[in-house]
């Protein structure tokens, strides 16, 4: 079994979609690990993979993930949800409009750690600021577009199979596939 620390149960059901076939079951594992503060969103996602592998004694998945808008030097980048909750969307989408480059990416990282490893693995979605449209989604979606359509414009399944937080789980389970070869060629 592997724990996810998380306490959004979107999350929880995205990674499900993505490490159903290599791990059985994905239980998620609500504990608040502190989230240090790092321009590193590896570094981050990480610190806390161990923290909750100590916490709960079984293997555990962490993400940390953010908006990084070209413009203005990658922000909100890992400070995405503080920046959120105190500026909000709109104000980020004016900060990226005024730009002439409005060129973004949605960042996520997904930290493993088990006794033996700690891994991370990247996903990344091109896209741009725009105005908010649509009314699915959260956070940042209705401000970032990708090929003509922002997030929250797209349906759950349309967002998740292009997402960077999915890409990200997808290179977890093709690792977690081949981790049983290489714990075997350990012990050789």
């Amino acid at each position: 079994m592997l724990r996810f620390a998380t306490t959004n149960e979107g999350k929880l059901v995205e990674a499900r979609e993505y490490l159903a076939d290599v791990v059985g079951e994905l239980a998620q594992f609500d504990y608040d690990y502190l989230e240090i503060q790092s321009d590193d969103l590896s570094e981050i996602a990480a610190h806390g993979a161990r923290e909750a592998h100590e916490a709960a004694g079984e293997p555990v998945i962490v993400d940390d993930s953010g908006l990084f808008i070209d413009a203005i030097g990658g922000f909100p980048g890992p400070y995405s949800s503080y920046v959120d909750d105190t500026l909000g969307i709109e104000r980020v989408s004016e900060l990226a409009r005024a730009e002439e480059d409005r060129r973004a990416r949605f960042r996520a990282v997904v930290a493993y750690c088990d006794s033996d490893a700690l891994e991370t693995f990247e996903g990344v979605v091109p896209g741009e600021i725009v105005a908010p449209r649509g009314d699915g989604g959260f956070g940042y979606d209705p401000i970032f577009e990708h090929d003509g359509t922002t997030f929250a414009e797209m349906a759950r399944a349309e967002k998740n199979a292009l997402s960077h937080r999915g890409r990200a789980l997808a290179k977890l389970a093709d690792w977690l596939a081949d981790e049983p070869a290489r714990r075997e060629e350990r012990v050789s």
